[in-house]
């Protein structure tokens, strides 16, 4: 094999090297030839003499440099320069070069210098038949059914051969058969489609599949094929019908029975292949649709079920007719009837009618009164059709006997209460006395209506709110709710304040009540300072006929806000500004009280808690201020170089979210000692006068202060004891403080207690006029270097 092959390369190179086709085209400096040379030849074959065609002297392609201009891509041939001769410098595959391109050229560009001269080269590749036919798949499945008429045409798939022309693809062959045969269609450019054609008719009960082959053969010698499988797959056609295998079908049924219970199963056949021989089951047309509701069958075994009540009663015996179809595109069916007969049991239960029915009854009907009139019956006979009725459960209804027989009355045996029960679900049972004994129910919906028997309650009794000053005028600042267990109009609560006839409740009058939803809101703005608590009702009536109502009681407390700053007491001058001036003698020692800065804030808790700051001052090292007190000390010894006059800015401001504030000047001037005690002998003079008057209000202030005191201690344990559900408000008396310590104000509501803590109370002097009881002041009574205070914590 190898030395055939071997030797058929050796012709074709000798062959193909005296059929060399010469053509040159000569213009100027350029020159085209052509060669043909067959594909797969082996490397350094001659292709031809380009020097000798193009008549070049061969002595001179060396020192011309004559060559073959290429590219990127590996070339193909190669020239000598010594003798002008074009090699192949590898082995060339046409179908990998051109594919199915024809002809298949090679455009070479050769090159001489000095002068330069250009010529074209083209080699065409020649095919050879080195590519047999080749189908896409080795097996091809067709079905085709055998209903099909002969000239029916199936196109097949092609073959490929990468081979052009001759080497081509050239015909088909069909393996030999008696029903098809092949026809060719030829599309051009080596393109042939093959179509089996059907000669005859196919019949699947004698072959039910054929099994072909097609071959493609191409035109070289030797000749190259390949095959492909065909098989042809006969489908069926539904020619026979379904067969019934017994000729009658009859059954017995008991009445009453369970559902799903098999009656009968039948059966039936079909000669055919695939859904042509599927069978299904189904009733017949003229079937009556009640008979559908008793029995059922089921497609696929064709058992008939019970699927509805069998009654003796209503029918005896039933006769079915019965489909059985096969699943073909045209299906082919056959009908047979089946009969089955009844056999009577007591089957029939009592029924219960209602002849006459009120769905709604008020709650204040008396007893007795009639709901619903029902009759029962019951098919059966004798034994088996006397009932007897009952009422279910634990309801306040009965049945009352009629004069006629089976009839009977519900009516009331107890009081309604809607709010209690509105609805009730009156269940009526009636029994035969027939074995199996058998019973029937029938469930009534009784409404009881609702008439006007219930006032409107609140949701809480007294109401207690809190409501912050300076609220905006015409804003809701709370809501009551009341609610009414009767229904509709009866239910449909109104509210209104209650407005004393002597005008008395003054507060009463600045609030308004939305009369839908109990939202109350207030007509002005609340302030502490002048109102801290107030109490009004508010009254809640329904809609019903005659109307009812309630009334509650709303204890109202205002809380504090800080809308009130700090006022400057001491130093203030004689047109009012908070600025003074204080004397001090040059040689006190460190820590000689200057003076004290007092100040009030009316409010309360830490909106009233004052602290003092000194903001400016003009030596730092020479005065302290005591943050709490407002007290001004000397921090050290006066010196020769201090100044004489020193300013003083002191800030005042209380403990708010919002802190607010005022501001208080002192001037300190440094006199000499003798100007000193000549300026405290004139004070002493005039304070020893105000001194007994001091002394029995300061007395009248504590005897004060402690009944209120032991007072409050008794109220609040007696209100503890009581445990009383009123909301009460008990304050401690306020007197007057230096805006530095704490004291508060208790709120009492049932269980809780509320405390709102402010500046801590003392007593230690008289009552400043314009303090408005919230500010006590310590006399500033200098005795030497010391000062008398007495404080009550």
């Amino acid at each position: 094999m190898e030395q055939r092959g071997y030797k058929s390369r050796r012709e074709r190179q000798c062959w193909f090297a005296f059929m060399v086709v010469l053509d040159i085209l000569w213009s100027g400096a350029s020159a085209q030839i052509r060669y043909s040379i067959s594909e797969e030849v082996e490397d350094e074959t001659v292709v031809g003499n380009i020097a000798k065609d193009l008549g070049i002297d061969k002595s001179a392609l060396k020192d011309r440099g004559y060559r073959i201009v290429t590219g990127s891509i590996e070339p193909m041939f190669h020239v000598n320069q010594n003798d002008g001769v074009l090699y192949v410098k590898r082995k060339i595959d046409r179908e990998e070069v051109c594919e199915r391109t024809s002809p298949c050229l090679i455009n070479l560009k050769t090159v001489l210098e000095n002068p330069l001269e250009i010529h074209y080269v083209a080699v065409e590749i020649l095919d050879i038949n080195d590519h047999p036919p080749v189908f896409p798949e080795k097996e091809k499945r067709l079905e085709i059914s055998e209903s099909a008429l002969p000239g029916a045409r199936f196109q097949l798939q092609a073959a490929r051969d990468l081979d052009v022309g001759q080497f081509s693809i050239q015909q088909y062959k069909l393996s030999h058969n008696e029903y098809f045969r092949l026809e060719v269609k030829d599309r051009g450019e080596d393109r042939k489609m093959p179509f089996l054609v059907l000669q005859r008719q196919l019949d699947r009960e004698t072959a039910g599949k054929h099994k072909l082959s097609l071959t493609a053969v191409d035109g070289g010698k030797p000749a190259k094929s390949g095959a492909i499988e065909i098989i042809v797959d006969v489908l069926d056609v539904n020619d026979n019908s379904p067969v019934f295998t017994n000729e009658l079908y009859s059954a017995t049924l008991k009445e009453n029975v369970p559902f799903g219970t098999v009656v009968i199963q039948v059966n039936a056949t079909d000669f055919d292949q695939g859904a042509n021989g599927e069978i299904i089951y189904s009733f017949g047309k003229e079937v009556d649709s009640k008979l559908m509701d008793v029995f059922s069958i089921d497609a696929n075994t064709g058992e008939i079920k019970v699927s509805g009540q069998i009654d003796f009663e209503e029918s005896t015996s039933y006769e079915i007719d019965i489909q059985a179809s096969d699943k073909g595109q045209v299906p082919l069916t056959t009908d047979k009837s089946v009969t089955i007969t009844v056999i009577d049991v007591n089957d029939n239960p009592p029924e219960i009618e209602v002849t006459s029915f009120s769905s709604s009854i008020k709650e204040d009907s008396k007893i007795g009164t009639t709901v619903a009139l029902i009759s029962v019956s019951d098919l059966d006979s004798g034994l088996n059709g006397k009932v007897i009725c009952t009422i279910k459960g634990d309801v306040p209804f009965t049945l009352s006997p009629s004069i006629q027989e089976n009839m009977y009355a519900v009516v009331t045996r107890s009081q309604l209460d809607r709010e209690i029960v509105s609805q009730f679900d009156v269940t009526i049972i009636a029994k035969d006395t027939g074995e199996p004994l058998f019973s029937a129910e029938k469930t009534i919906s009784v409404v009881v209506s609702d008439v006007n028997d219930n006032s409107p309650e609140f949701a809480s009794s007294p109401y207690t709110f809190y409501i912050t000053e300076n609220n905006s005028p015409g804003a809701s600042v709370f809501s009551l709710k009341a609610s009414d267990l009767d229904e509709s109009d009866n239910a449909l609560i109104s509210y209104h304040i209650l407005r004393e006839a002597n005008g008395e409740n003054k507060v009463a009058s600045f609030l308004n009540i939305n009369s839908e939803n109990g939202d109350i809101s207030a007509l002005k703005s609340f302030d502490f300072e002048t109102l801290k608590t107030f109490q009004f009702q508010v009254v809640a009536s329904d809609s019903g006929t005659p109307s009812l109502s309630s009334n509650v009681t709303v204890n109202v407390f205002i809380l504090d806000q800080n809308d009130n700053a700090p006022v400057i007491l001491y130093p203030v001058s004689s047109n009012g500004s908070a600025e003074g001036v204080e004397e001090i003698p040059r040689n006190v020692n460190a820590g000689h009280l200057v003076t004290k800065v007092r100040a009030y804030d009316a409010d309360i808790g830490y909106n009233g808690w004052l602290l003092f700051s000194l903001q400016q001052v003009t030596d730092h090292s020479l005065f302290g201020l005591d943050r709490y007190t407002g007290q001004i000390r000397t921090l050290r010894s006066f010196t020769e170089t201090d100044e004489a006059e020193h300013k003083l800015l002191i800030l005042v401001k209380d403990n708010g979210n919002v802190s607010l504030s005022a501001t208080a000047t002192v001037v300190v001037k440094l006199v000499e000692p003798k100007e000193a005690f000549a300026a405290s002998d004139v004070k002493s003079s005039a304070k020893d006068e105000e001194g007994t008057d001091v002394t029995f209000y300061l007395m009248i202030t504590l005897g004060s202060v402690s009944v209120l005191f032991l007072i409050s201690i008794i109220v609040l344990i007696a209100m503890q004891c009581s445990k009383t559900t009123d909301y009460t408000s008990k304050y401690l008396q306020e007197t007057n403080y230096d805006g530095t310590l704490c004291h508060s104000i208790q709120y009492r509501s049932g269980e809780k207690r509320y405390m709102l803590v402010g500046p801590r109370m003392s007593i230690g002097s008289t009552i400043v006029p314009g303090s408005h009881a919230n500010t006590l002041v310590l006399p500033d009574r200098r005795r030497g270097s010391g000062e008398v205070r007495l404080y009550l914590q």
